[in-house]
């Protein structure tokens, strides 16, 4: 899996999000593009310890550890995933704003590619730095891949 750490995989996702336009539309799922984008910041910006989400119950905080590997694995995301519920978007979003935020987020987190330490994830617990540079490589891929990018 790529990593948003990497020179190489930043920049392609920087020109992949510049390929969407105000009229880009879902393959599948129910956002909006403006949706979409404002949807992927909230990764990033929990990473970087701009976005406080609510810990999980410890029920749900074992479902979700026992998903925590194909966050960072080789393996595609499947369409029509569950959305976690802090991380749900039903507002309609200004694509141009949210575009810019979400390209800031991405350049902010590439820009810790030398950082060691790492917060623990509130639902899934500790991440290494490199599963933390393929995940948030591989959310923005899932969701350019649901725009058709």
């Amino acid at each position: 899996m790529k990593s948003l750490f990497e020179t190489e995989s930043h920049s392609e996702i920087l020109s992949l999000i510049n390929e969407l336009n105000e009229s880009s539309k879902g393959l599948w799922g129910k956002m909006e593009v403006g949706q979409m984008l404002f949807h992927c910041q909230f990764p990033l910006n929990l990473a970087l310890g701009r976005y406080e989400m609510k810990k999980p119950n410890p029920i749900m905080k074992l479902i979700f550890k026992s998903f925590k590997k194909g966050l960072y694995d080789d393996k595609l995301w499947k369409p029509n995933l569950p959305t976690a519920k802090p991380f749900k978007v039903v507002d309609k979003k200004d694509f141009s704003s949210e575009k810019t935020k979400l390209i800031t987020a991405i350049n902010d987190f590439h820009e810790e590619r030398n950082r060691t330490n790492w917060e623990p994830h509130p639902a899934f617990g500790q991440f290494t730095h490199e599963q933390w540079g393929k995940m948030q490589y591989k959310h923005l891929d899932h969701h350019l891949r649901q725009f058709g990018i």
